[in-house]
């Protein structure tokens, strides 16, 4: 990807992040990306095509964040061990009080919401959906390889379900970071109880 249709990429996660999906304005994302507004034409057609861009932007970058923080560790601390520690890092690496996570987070709650009445972007948002859940569901099979695909898919959704609900509290102030970790962590303690009854 050039830097140009980058810089308009980031800019157009941090005007969803601040403004929402209705308030992306092509002029403020011009200002914001450093571009004329025709730059943001010719790389992206209409604003569908902005919005869906953006989405899977939004995902690869947080694609990329956690896993170079799950193969890098925090600063200063350790690789996690066994799996269930890799599943808490890669579901804790989404509540982090970090610039990138919570502009990544906000923007990704945003096209979310705007997908309930964009039939295009639901399917790209579907597709993105689909990949995490599939990657928890992995993650729980290490933890728990005799439980049933069907059960290790049904604590992913809830799992996922959870994150996204528990984000959104924290981003809007209704719930503190540490409790929302907390409740993350309590939650992954009940699926893996869970499937281990199904073992």
């Amino acid at each position: 990807m050039n830097d140009r249709r980058t810089a308009i990429l980031e800019a157009a996660a941090t005007v969803i992040a601040r403004r929402g999906v209705r308030g992306l304005r092509v002029e403020e994302l011009a200002a914001e990306a450093g571009v004329s507004k025709a730059l943001i034409y010719y790389h992206f057609e209409d604003r569908t095509g902005l919005l869906r861009r953006t989405l899977a932007f939004v995902n690869n970058r947080a694609e990329r964040y956690t896993a170079e923080q799950a193969a890098t560790g925090q600063p200063g601390a350790e690789a996690p061990a066994g799996p269930l520690r890799r599943l808490e890092q890669a579901l804790l690496l989404e509540l982090q009080d970090l610039p990138h996570v919570r502009e990544n987070s906000t923007a990704w709650g945003e096209l979310r919401a705007s997908a309930v009445f964009d039939p295009e972007l639901r399917g790209e948002l579907a597709l993105a959906s689909v990949i995490w859940v599939r990657e928890v569901a992995d993650q729980l099979g290490e933890v728990r390889p005799a439980a049933p695909e069907s059960a290790l898919t049904a604590s992913a959704e809830r799992l996922t379900a959870l994150l996204e609900g528990l984000s959104a509290r924290w981003l809007s102030g209704v719930l503190s970071l540490t409790d929302a970790r907390t409740r993350m962590r309590e939650a992954i303690g009940v699926e893996v109880a869970h499937l281990a009854q199904l073992d």
